[in-house]
């Protein structure tokens, strides 16, 4: 789960609503749950823990965050790409927990959370922010794109689709 303070400030008559209404929303999730999506979920956890990798440490440095894993192998991330974690300061990254048994980093004072899992996958944040980071990427221009795009044109451009 991604957390951030800023939605506080950007949304301050929702965040008013649930510090006022707090205990109806809580009831109504609490309600959702059954005993058996719980049993489902716990489940699912325990052999997420099996499964592993757990992070054993974490640190930042120079805009990177890096974690090692419990099966001596570690993951790098820049923060630049995290939805969460982009734009904050330096002392705040340095901050960092390991929570959920070794499945998820925590910045208490950035309150964000990141997901280890998801993390390793690729998943930086909202659907809308990756689409964003991939759009930089696809705008970013090269030598070499610019003679594959040539050699393309040459050839007569961009294939047609055929429908199937």
């Amino acid at each position: 789960m991604h957390r951030c303070k800023s939605w506080r400030l950007t949304c301050p008559n929702m965040f008013k609503s649930f510090a006022l209404h707090g205990g109806e929303f809580m009831t109504a999730v609490e309600a959702s749950i059954t005993e058996e999506d719980f049993n489902k979920a716990t489940e699912q956890g325990a052999r997420l823990l099996v499964r592993g990798p757990l992070a054993t440490s974490v640190r930042y440095s120079l805009g990177r965050i890096h974690v090692e894993l419990d099966n001596g192998c570690a993951f790098e991330f820049p923060t630049s790409h995290v939805q969460t974690l982009s734009g904050a300061k330096v002392a705040d990254l340095r901050q960092i927990e390991i929570n959920a048994a070794g499945l998820g980093l925590h910045w208490p004072s950035l309150d964000a959370d990141l997901w280890l899992p998801s993390l390793m996958k690729g998943v930086w944040g909202t659907k809308h922010w990756m689409a964003q980071i991939g759009a930089v990427g696809g705008r970013s221009s090269s030598d070499a794109k610019s003679n594959a795009a040539r050699a393309n044109g040459k050839r007569g451009g961009r294939p047609k689709k055929h429908k199937a």
